[in-house]
Parts: C-alpha cells; structure tokens; sequence
C-alpha cells in the first residue's frame, strides 16, 4: 500500500511539474522536489523509480546535468537575472540536497548522470564528504563511463592543468581496489581502455606532470589491458607535448609499455619513432622478430615439417594463403634487416666510445714518453750518436755508450 502512495505521489509530482516548467526555479520547487523524493525513499519505492525521477527532473533545474549541456547552460547563466554567487550557492545546496537522497543501490544511477552531477558539485565547490559519496558511487561503476564525461576542467586555482587529473587518478585507484574487479575481467578491461583515451587526451596538456601521468598509467594491473596499442598512443603523443624531457624520463615513460602487446601496426610506428629511445625501439623490434619467428615455426609445423614446438598443439581456425604468407615473410626479412642494422651501429658506437676513452688514458702516458725521448737524444748526441731508441735504455747503459765515446776520441788523439 505505502509502494502504491508513494507511486501516486510520483505521478502527482510529475504532473504538476509537467504543467508548466518557470523560466527560473525558484527555491520553493527545489524544497518541494527534495521533499517528495524524501518521503518517497522512506515509503521504500522502487529504486529505479527514484532514480529515473531524480535524473529528468534534476536535469531540467540543472541545465548542466543535461546529456547536451554545452550551450544551453551558457543561455541560463546570461539570461538568469541572478548573480552568480547566489545561482552557485542555490546549486550547491541543492546537489547536496540531491546526493543525500540517492538511493543506496550501486547501479540505480547512470554513471554518465553522476559524472556531470560531479562536474557541477566541484564546480559550485559543494561539501567535502557530499563529493566524496559522489566520487565512491562513480567508482563504482566506472566501465559504464564515457570519455566525454570523464573530461571534467579542473576549477582549483591552485592546479594549472586543464583537466581534473587528479579526480580521475582517484577514482581509477578507488575502482581497482575493490573487490568486484578482481573478479570481473572485463570491467577492467574496459576501463584500461577508458584510461588510454583518457591519458591521450590530456598528454597534450603542457602542464601535465611526468609523475602524474606514469601514477595513472599504473594504476591498474598489468593483466587489465590485452594490447598496449591505447597507452603507446597516449605515450608517444605526451612526448609530443614535452619535448623537453630527459632520456631517462623518456625512458621511465616508455617502460611503461609491454612492446608483446603492441600490434604489427604499432611496432611498426615504434620502430621508425625518434623520440623513443634507442633502448625501446631495439626491445619493439626483437619482440616482433620473435613474434613472426614462433608464427613462421608455427606455419611451418602445420606444413608438415617436424618442429618440437608443434607438438601437441592445437589447429588454428584457419590457414594462411601464399600471398598472406609471403608478406608475412618478407616483413620478418626487414624486420631481420633493421635489428642487425640497428645492433651494427650500436656496435659501431661502442668501438667510438673505447677508443675515445683509450685515447684519454693514453694521452699523459704518451707525452712522457715523448719527453724522454727527445731528453735521450741529447744525451745520445753528446756521445756521437744520434739513436732514437737511446730513450729506452736503463741508465747504466747510457753511462757504458758515454765512456766508450771518450776513450774512441782520446784513442783517436793519440794515433794523430
């Protein structure tokens, strides 16, 4: 009976509200809405009865809660004769009005709908522990999130970003430690790919951090994405953006990548990326030459050719035509010719780099023995004779040559 009263009330709301809608709400509808879903939450009405109430009529109060909220939103604030402070202080205590009778079910809610409600409550800067229940029930349902909402501008003034980014950060980590999401696979699989186009969008902001970005890359476990695709994109269009980064945060970005989950297509972009280090593109390149080397055994296997790795193996769906076949393996011959090319030049740079440094421990040592040398040949011109290798002698040596030149010469006197 208290179900039926409570669906009466409902209908009797709604159709006084349907009459005619004012231009300007006032405060007193505003009561009234909170009022009758309050005594209808307490009447224990059907959830989703509650909540498709709280969503049309929320959204005709509330222009920016609406699914096309760009224009008609900036129509309300230059038509409404109010001053923005109290149009922002009227919203604010109605979305706090409105998160305290949500119903408690997890999914009585769209995601979407709670998205742009907290898009509103940050902006109109609503009570801390009223955006925090909005920010748990949106994490709740984060795989059912669209990109376009998740792009809330971040209204702090002490963040230069354009994005909330640290929002986001939050709700992902909120999502990944819950319970529900170890058991469900593709609820993180779809939010892994809602965090790549996340990520690629807001890599072009300039006043992004490096810790930032990596923090929410990571965020989720490795086993939630299948192909790295998404991330190398969001990845590659950050360095883009901040050409100023060092090799080692270059490389600190680009671990985040499993180049095993990268497609042929992105490999292929990977491996004639120069703002990649070399380091990255030597792994993409080896990691896809291992990749055709185990298709090509595996094609070679079902051929009839024994290969230990076929044994026990299961047929593929279906087999690869010759012309499929010869692409595949004139991919891998090129792919076989950049990986020799590239470990040829690193090779070539290390013999560079010993011989500078061989170069460098040999420059005091040689020019010491250049001085000895030049002193050896005086001495060795005292004596009559001008030998180069003097230098190498020990000294007793040199005092034997220097006696024997004196007595050659008081020999020579004395037979004149």
């Amino acid at each position: 009976m208290g179900s039926q009263t409570a669906q009466a009330a409902v209908l009797e709301f709604s159709h006084r509200k349907n009459m005619e809608l004012p231009e300007f709400i006032t405060s007193s509808d505003m009561d009234y809405f909170i009022n009758t879903l309050s005594d209808i939450k307490v009447k224990e009405t059907k959830p989703d009865l509650i909540a498709s109430t709280i969503t049309h009529y929320a959204s005709k109060w509330l222009p920016e809660l609406a699914d096309d909220e760009g224009d008609r939103a900036v129509a309300h604030y230059e038509d409404s004769q109010e001053s923005v402070t109290a149009s922002w202080t009227k919203k604010r205590f109605f979305i706090q009005a409105l998160v305290a009778i949500l119903p408690p079910e997890k999914e009585s809610i769209p995601c979407n709908f709670l998205l742009r409600l907290l898009r509103v409550a940050n902006m109109v800067h609503v009570g801390p522990s009223y955006r925090a229940e909005l920010e748990k029930r949106v994490s709740w349902q984060l795989d059912q999130a669209s990109l376009k909402e998740l792009m809330i501008p971040s209204f702090s003034h002490t963040s230069t970003a354009l994005l909330d980014f640290e929002l986001v950060l939050r709700l992902v980590k909120r999502f990944a430690s819950m319970e529900d999401v170890a058991r469900s696979g593709a609820a993180v699989m779809k939010v892994a790919k809602l965090v790549d186009s996340y990520l690629a969008e807001a890599a072009v902001d300039s006043h992004l951090s490096l810790p930032d970005f990596v923090d929410l890359a990571s965020a989720l476990p490795s086993h939630a994405r299948s192909s790295d695709d998404g991330l190398y994109r969001a990845i590659d269009t950050y360095l883009k953006a901040h050409p100023s980064l060092s090799k080692q945060e270059r490389k600190t970005l680009c671990s985040l990548i499993d180049s095993r989950k990268l497609s042929q297509e992105a490999s292929v972009h990977a491996a004639q990326n120069e703002r990649l280090p070399v380091r990255a593109v030597i792994q993409v390149l080896l990691s896809e030459q291992t990749k055709l080397i185990k298709h090509v055994d595996w094609s070679g296997s079902l051929s009839g050719a024994r290969s230990p790795a076929g044994v026990g193996l299961e047929l593929p769906g279906r087999c690869f035509s010759k012309r499929e076949t010869s692409v595949q393996q004139m991919e891998i011959k090129r792919l076989k010719e950049d990986v020799l090319r590239l470990q040829s030049q690193c090779m070539a740079m290390e013999r560079q780099i010993e011989k500078l440094v061989e170069k460098k421990r040999s420059a005091g040592s040689y020019f010491s023995w250049k001085k000895l040398g030049f002193k050896a040949n005086r001495v060795g011109e005292v004596g009559g004779e001008n030998e180069v290798g003097l230098g190498l002698k020990s000294p007793l040596e040199i005092k034997t040559r220097l006696l024997r030149g004196r007595n050659s010469s008081n020999r020579r006197k004395s037979l004149s």
